[in-house]
């Protein structure tokens, strides 16, 4: 008998008609024969909502009390799909990260999962029943409620998948009907992709694509679990997300990714001396924000200009940071620009045909788009430019690179 772990976001439980719809969805498959797992996010909006409340009382409340608060979120989605379960006749239980097994770190609001103890999951599937597990949380080994950041519900079902030697790992999506080459509200004539490799569904995400969380499919890749990528309320074949093969080389570029939630702090006239790089990156990484491109250029007068992208939720800590190390250090001063965006051109067979760079950077010089900061890697090649020019870009590309419908 075959186990699926499905995981359903916030919009696809985001009202009592959808819980309703989702519960006939997993009770259909149940019926089938299939052992079913649940991972349910929290209710659309739910976890806006109550960030909003908190900071009412306080504008940087404390990460400890946020995850206690946010972890009701799921909670409450997880009971309301239990309980609709429960209506059409099959045995179903609700349980917090913490019933579930799951053990994390101790890093409040971007935990790790350390291990998941499944005996509680195996006792209620062994009973003809289907846990509906609260995503995004656990508990750390001194029994404090952690979060495992933004997205985390996508983590919690790869790593409940793995944990019990699940077939597949279905992640159900009300807005797509699979992972595209762009992304459809930036370019119209976007596809859907039927199957795609880990390492480029890796890059994907970690490069601004919604679909999936970039640790979720780390995690994926690591245990080779396979995960599809399914619309929550029609029919769809989806896309599947396993194991690079043969003819997933044949596209040189698979997508197009277009992200505007990045940042880029310039530090200006920073002394061009040995480890001051070390002190500026080693204080942002012990405040776990994550640096993607990184240029430097060397000036005169022994100074340089230092600039580095990072998520725009962590911009303003990131700035403090820098600035705080710029008066130490005798740098002239810092700058943080909000108005950037991320292009990226994705693709396993990039490995094996030579060119991509140089069509990207003209197809971009010739809509006369400037590009301020590159970073390429062996499958992907990304471009620091202009917000305001990042929808241009993306169809530019999209059709330099054949990737329409």
């Amino acid at each position: 008998m075959s186990l699926s772990v499905y995981k359903f976001g916030g919009t696809s439980v985001g009202s009592v008609e959808k819980i309703k719809k989702v519960a006939d969805k997993v009770v259909a498959d149940y019926r089938k024969g299939t052992k079913v797992v649940v991972v349910v996010s929290a209710m659309a909006g739910e976890t806006d909502r109550l960030t909003k409340m908190a900071q009412s009382f306080s504008p940087n409340p404390s990460r400890r009390e946020m995850d206690l608060l946010l972890s009701n979120g799921e909670r409450v989605s997880a009971s309301f799909l239990t309980i609709a379960i429960n209506t059409l006749g099959v045995e179903a239980s609700s349980l917090t990260g913490r019933q579930a097994g799951i053990v994390t770190d101790s890093m409040h609001s971007k935990a790790r999962i350390k291990r998941i103890d499944v005996g509680r999951l195996n006792e209620i599937i062994g009973a003809g029943g289907i846990p509906v597990v609260a995503g995004f949380q656990g508990i750390s080994e001194e029994s404090e409620v952690t979060t495992l950041g933004r997205g985390g519900s996508d983590l919690t079902a790869v790593a409940i998948a793995h944990a019990l030697k699940a077939d597949q790992c279905i992640i159900c999506k009300d807005d797509v009907d699979g992972v595209y080459t762009s992304d459809p509200a930036v370019v119209p004539d976007a596809r859907r992709i039927p199957r795609i490799s880990y390492v480029e569904m890796l890059e994907m995400s970690g490069l601004g694509a919604k679909v999936l969380h970039s640790r979720a499919v780390e995690m994926a890749a690591k245990y080779e679990v396979p995960i599809k990528v399914i619309p929550t309320f029609e029919e769809g074949e989806g896309t599947l997300i396993v194991k690079e093969d043969k003819r997933m080389e044949s596209e040189i570029v698979s997508a197009v990714i277009t992200d505007k939630n990045q940042s880029k702090i310039t530090l200006l006239g920073v002394p061009d001396s040995p480890g001051i790089a070390a002190q500026i990156f080693g204080r942002i990484a012990k405040k776990n924000i994550v640096v993607d491109m990184i240029i430097q250029n060397v000036g005169g007068n022994n100074k340089t200009d230092l600039s580095f992208t990072v998520p725009q939720d962590d911009a303003a800590e990131a700035k403090v940071i820098a600035e705080d190390i710029a008066d130490k250090i005798g740098a002239d001063n810092v700058k943080l620009d909000p108005k950037i965006g991320k292009i990226s051109v994705v693709g396993v067979g990039m490995r094996s045909h030579s060119g991509v760079a140089a069509r990207m950077f003209q197809a971009l010089a010739d809509e006369n788009i400037n590009i301020m900061m590159i970073s390429t890697s062996e499958i992907k090649i990304s471009c620091v430019i202009s917000e305001k020019q990042l929808k241009k870009a993306a169809n530019v590309l999209h059709k330099v690179f054949d990737l329409g419908a």
